[in-house]
Parts: C-alpha cells; structure tokens; sequence
C-alpha cells in the first residue's frame, strides 16, 4: 500500500484500540477497496448501509433451507453484509460523512440481519428432537428460547459491548469519540425537535434513546464516575485520567468485539455446518453470558476505582 493510500486507510479506522484482529486482517482492508470505490462514485454511507440490511436479510432467508448448499450461501451472503456493514463506516469517516442517521441505521442493520437469522433458526429447530431427549421434539420451547436470546441476551450483550467501545473512545481519541452520548440530552433534543418535517427522525430518535437509557441502566457506577468527571473537569479530560482510563478499559475491548459480530458468525457457520442450529443459542446463553458478566464487572470495578481517585483528589485540595 501507498503511503498516502496508507494514510487514508489509518483514518478509514475509528481506533486501532477497539478492532478486532479479524476485522483489521480481513474486513477492513477489503472494505477500504470497497469505500474508494464507492467514494470515486460518489455514493452515499448510509446506501451501503441499506444494501448491507438486504443482504442480511437474504442470508436469513438461505438459513431456513436444510440444503447445505443454500447454507453456504447464507454464509457468503452474511459475509457480505458484514463488508458492507464496516465499508459504510470507513466511507463516512474517509469524506466527513458521518451522521447521526448513519449511526442509528447501522444499528438498525445487524437486528434485521439477527432478526432473520433467529426466525430461521426457531422455523428450522420446531419439529427437531430435543438433544439428550429426542422422544420430545422442541416446538414452542425453541420459539421461547430463540426470542429470549434475540431479546434479551444478544441485546444486552451487544448494546453493552457498543457503549464500552464509545466511552473507551471518548476518553482516549478525541476525533473519535463524538458517538458517546448520555439519554439526557437525547431526549432534550427529541424535545426541542418538531414533528413536522421531522417524523421519521422522531421516530428513530425515540428508539435511541431506549437504547442508551437501557446501557445506562446495566453500568451504574460509569454513570457515577461521568458525573463526577464532568463536574470536576467538564469536557477537558485531563491527560493522567486519559491514560488510566485506557490502561484499564484496553483489555476489555477483547471482550467488546467477541460480544458483537465475527464470533457469532463463525459459531452460527458451526451450527449450519453440523446442521445443529441450538448450539448457537447455547453458545450465546452460556459462553458469551459469561464473557458480558465478566466485562461488566471489570468495567465498573475500573470506574468505581477512578473514582474514589477523583475523590481522593479533591480531598487533598
């Protein structure tokens, strides 16, 4: 790679920090090829973002046939959304053409990809035996099963995930960490926000918000240690806190990309491929439940401790 193709690539990436080792391997060199080419046809991020939602989509649809074959190609299929899914973003930061509406549309991708994706595999495993029990078949129990995992157990672990990814940012890239934003002034700005013109914003902006309340619900004491930061040092992070934050938080962003896309696919391509799909549900309830309790409470142990720090701070002074 050129050095200025080098460049523009660095600043393609939100933060070496937060990448995952298959991300910068393969996603993300082959999703800058996939950004110039749409940056030199003038195509929008949030059209990618679009076509990413129907290829997901799609691959959900291959996932409801039992034919190998059709298996595979959801895979490919789900592989290409993914590109298309980290080319958005790299396009957006390549030609300043991050937004808001980019932001809330990506999110909006990956549940109607999982969406699809569950839906197969409740239709598929309905009229399976049960394992260890196959006198039974599943029946409504997957559908109960799958909708719990959707719901709440993917939910919670991946809006968990993202919200320590912005606050990890937000303390140690300054040009990157503008996507970290608190319920509060979300909801002032539905607020002072009209409907008429604006109804679909409205729409999705009320949806933000639950999302970030509902991340704000599951870290209590970050919302302590912020509010203290904010109201001793505003917006001007000083340099000590920076470094302390980052030497506590880089280690759990391991756990942030697990919790989110590429392991998932690869244990979803395991279950297809052995044509067991309730090992994916297993693996998010038991294996990935236990990596999101672990960095929770890593986590807060961290901002509980930065903050008796600031405390301690302001009793010497």
């Amino acid at each position: 790679m050129k050095e200025e193709d080098k460049k523009i690539y660095d600043a393609s990436i939100k933060s070496f920090d937060t990448e995952e080792f298959l991300d910068l391997w393969f996603y993300r060199p082959l999703g800058f090829h996939c950004a110039l080419f749409f940056r030199n046809r003038g195509v929008h991020p949030n059209v990618i973002t679009i076509i990413s939602i129907f290829l997901g989509i799609a691959a959900g649809v291959c996932f409801l046939q039992e034919s190998l074959r059709w298996n595979i190609a959801g895979v490919l299929l789900l592989m290409w959304a993914n590109l298309y899914d980290s080319t958005d973003g790299q396009l957006a930061r390549i030609t300043g053409q991050k937004t808001r509406w980019g932001r809330i549309l990506d999110g909006f991708a990956g549940d109607c990809w999982f969406f699809c994706i569950y839906f197969a595999i409740a239709a598929r495993e309905t009229f399976q035996p049960i394992p260890f029990a196959p006198e039974y078949n599943w029946g409504p129990i997957i559908w109960i099963l799958v909708s719990f995992c959707g719901f709440w157990v993917h939910g919670s672990q991946c809006q968990l995930a993202d919200y320590y990814r912005n606050i990890h940012l937000y303390f140690t890239n300054e040009k990157n960490g503008n996507e970290f934003h608190n319920s509060n002034a979300q909801r002032e700005e539905y607020k002072k926000t009209p409907w008429r013109g604006n109804f679909f914003w409205k729409i999705f902006l009320n949806a933000y918000i639950a999302y970030v309340e509902n991340q704000e619900r599951m870290s209590p004491k970050f919302q302590i240690f912020i509010k203290k930061v904010h109201e001793k040092y505003g917006t001007v992070l000083p340099e000590w806190l920076r470094k302390k934050f980052r030497e506590g938080s880089l280690p759990l962003m391991k756990y942030t990309n697990i919790l989110t896309f590429n392991s998932r696919a690869i244990m979803l391509c395991f279950a297809l491929l052995t044509g067991e799909l309730w090992i994916y549900l297993i693996f998010e309830l038991v294996v990935l439940m236990a990596l999101f309790i672990y960095m929770q409470y890593k986590h807060e142990k961290l901002c509980e401790r930065l903050t008796k720090e600031i405390e301690m701070q302001d009793e010497k002074h």
